[in-house]
């Protein structure tokens, strides 16, 4: 497997992703985290155009389609009922649709973000995306509390750090 960023070239696949995604999650007992339009096609196409949008690939297959960039969320600016891990520089990853045809490719997603982020990566989900949860904290990521999203939905927020940038 490999990660690339996405490119215009991509987007009738991409947009298939996600469609299986929400699928998934309607199947799984979260019907309302992305209804059955989310995201937009012009989300989709502002993440390419804006370099922030990636897939992950083999064999040139789509098996993954995510958003990943190092920047302040202005979602993550207030945590409720907890506390970020640290304050410093983060990567953010959202978007995530891997519809489940390979075993591991979220995780291998996860980890290309950690890695690329330098090491503290935030993510958040609905409170009924159970498999992204338990994903996240099969990776070593740590709940930390409630973030609302720009339209008020409330999420999980997690966030995942090296040992040596712990909070003292």
């Amino acid at each position: 497997m490999q990660i690339r960023k996405s490119t215009s070239a991509d987007l009738e696949q991409i947009l298939v992703l996600y469609a299986q995604a929400r699928q998934f999650m309607q199947e799984n007992g979260n019907p309302t985290q992305w209804g059955s339009k989310y995201p937009p096609q012009e989300q989709v196409e502002q993440d390419i155009a804006t370099g922030r949008s990636y897939v992950c690939e083999e064999d040139g297959e789509l098996l993954c389609v995510f958003y990943f960039a190092v920047e302040e969320d202005p979602d993550y600016q207030k945590i409720y009922e907890g506390s970020w891990l640290t304050d410093g520089p983060y990567g953010v990853m959202h978007r995530v649709a891997a519809p489940g045809k390979r075993r591991g490719v979220a995780s291998f997603c996860v980890a290309w973000c950690f890695e690329t982020s330098g090491g503290d990566l935030r993510i958040d989900t609905h409170h009924d995306n159970i498999p992204m949860q338990r994903m996240l904290e099969k990776n070593g990521f740590v709940q930390c509390g409630t973030i609302y999203t720009a339209n008020h939905s409330p999420r999980i927020a997690y966030e995942k750090i090296r040992e040596t940038a712990a909070r003292e």
